[in-house]
This record gives C-alpha cells, sequence and structure tokens, in this order.
C-alpha cells in the first residue's frame, strides 16, 4: 500500500497541488482520473520521487519515503516499475535489451538469470521470441508491452503507469488495461494508473480518485462515479461519453 499525507505543490507563484491525501491499495488498479491540467503527472512523479512535494509525505507499505534517507529511497525504488507515455524504449536496443535494461542497473545477477526473466515478462506479456526485434519495428500496442515486460522484470511491488493507453485504439487500449490489471492481481502489485480514459475507468477502476484543479474531489470505484453527487466530476464523466458516442456517429 502506499500512501500519501497533506501533499502541496508550487511552481514559482502557482500551485499545482493542494492538501492531498489518499491511499493506494495492493492487489487492484488504482486510478488517478481527471481532465488535462488538473495536475495528475504532477502527483505521480512526486509519489516516485521525481519532483520534491512542498509539503506532506509518501508513505510505501509503512516506509516514510520522501524525506528518506539516500540509501532507504534507493532500495524502494529498486521495487518500483514505471510504464511512461510514450512506452520510452530505447530505439537503439532490441526488445531483449530494453527489457533487460533494469536488471543492467539495479542488479548483479548473472547473465543466464537475467535472460530468464526477460523471456518470463516478455512472455507473460504476450511477446515470447520477439527479443531481437526492434522498437521501430513494433506496433503501439506491442511497444506497451514491451513496457510493461521491463516495469516487471525486477520483481517490482508497485507499478505506475502514465497514461498508458495514450495513441492507441480503443481495441488495443483494452487489451493493454486488461493486461495491467491481470498482471496487478497476479502479482500482487501496488498499481497506480494516471489516465482521462472513460474505457479504462469503467473497465479496471477498482479505486478512483478524481482531481480537479489540484485538488482531490471524489474517491470511489467504477461502480458508483457515474451517481457520486460531484459536479465536476459529471461534468468530466458525461463529456467522455458524449465525445466518445459522437465519434461512433
Amino acid at each position: 500500500m502506499i500512501e500519501i499525507n497533506n501533499i502541496n505543490k508550487s511552481f514559482e507563484s502557482k500551485q499545482i497541488l493542494m492538501d492531498i491525501n489518499g491511499t493506494f491499495e495492493k492487489g487492484i488498479p488504482n486510478l488517478i482520473i481527471g481532465s488535462s491540467g488538473t495536475g495528475k503527472s504532477v502527483l505521480l512523479k512526486c509519489i516516485v520521487g521525481l519532483i520534491l512535494p512542498d509539503t506532506g509525505t509518501v508513505n510505501y507499505d509503512g516506509r516514510e519515503f520522501t524525506h528518506a534517507s539516500r540509501t532507504l529511497k534507493t532500495e524502494i525504488r529498486r521495487e518500483i516499475g514505471m510504464l511512461f507515455q510514450g512506452s520510452a524504449l530505447f530505439d537503439s536496443k532490441n526488445v531483449e535489451q530494453n527489457v533487460m535494461f533494469p536488471l543492467d542497473v539495479l542488479t548483479k545477477i548473472p547473465l543466464d538469470e537475467k535472460l530468464d526473466r526477460v523471456n518470463f515478462c516478455l512472455k507473460r506479456v504476450g511477446l515470447e521470441n520477439t527479443n531481437k526485434l526492434m522498437p521501430s519495428e513494433l506496433s503501439g500496442g506491442m511497444q506497451k508491452r514491451v513496457g510493461i515486460a521491463r516495469a516487471i522484470v525486477n520483481n517490482s511491488n508497485y507499478l505506475f503507469c502514465d497514461e498508458p493507453n495514450s495513441g492507441l485504439d480503443p481495441q488495443t487500449a483494452i487489451l493493454i488495461d486488461e493486461l495491467i490489471q491481470e498482471i496487478t492481481v497476479e502479482f500482487d502489485i501496488t498499481t497506480i494508473v494516471v489516465t482521462h480514459d472513460m474505457n479504462s475507468v469503467m473497465g479496471i477502476g477498482e479505486k478512483i480518485m478524481f482531481m480537479y484543479k489540484g485538488r482531490k474531489l471524489w474517491e470511489g470505484n467504477k461502480k458508483d462515479i457515474t451517481h457520486s453527487g460531484v459536479p465536476e466530476l459529471d461534468d468530466f464523466v458525461f463529456a467522455n461519453k458524449v465525445m466518445k458516442s459522437l465519434k461512433k456517429q
């Protein structure tokens, strides 16, 4: 479980995050949703330590991370996997090298063990026998799956996904959502997904935090989201549904 307490963050004179509190549970997908510019990605960066909040703390299974020693921060970071918005694969490395990269950087295990782990993760995301392909030879969905394999290759306890469906067609996006959900449950990971995709919300939204103008306005699940009683959330949910309906016409 990850717990955040009273997170505030400003850039120059503009406050981006205001007193954000919440918990992200183990073994289920936890979603942070909201329109562009609401502070979702800034909050995610505060949680993983890419940005230091002005005030507040982040706790990983009871370990205070924000003001921890360098040794403890390094220990926790070894347990973190990241799936970036654009997959962020190394163009000059093949699939095997991309997935192995965290093991090269964070571990000293023998090469044969690294290869076993890489092959296990590639098989788990449905990409066995793609080891020698280059990112340019992969579809967008395949690149996302390579990104997931890389994120879990180090036996991650925490998985962070920033807009994992960005740039994908709806059918592929559903497959990526389902894969994230399956891996979260199977490996009992604490997973946080930042998204504004209502298909993801209604598909895998076991626990959802809605952000609006830097504040957390609502927390719940996909069953309750359509009758939250929060006007700003209603606008977000039903605007998404209307836009999707218009696109189908």
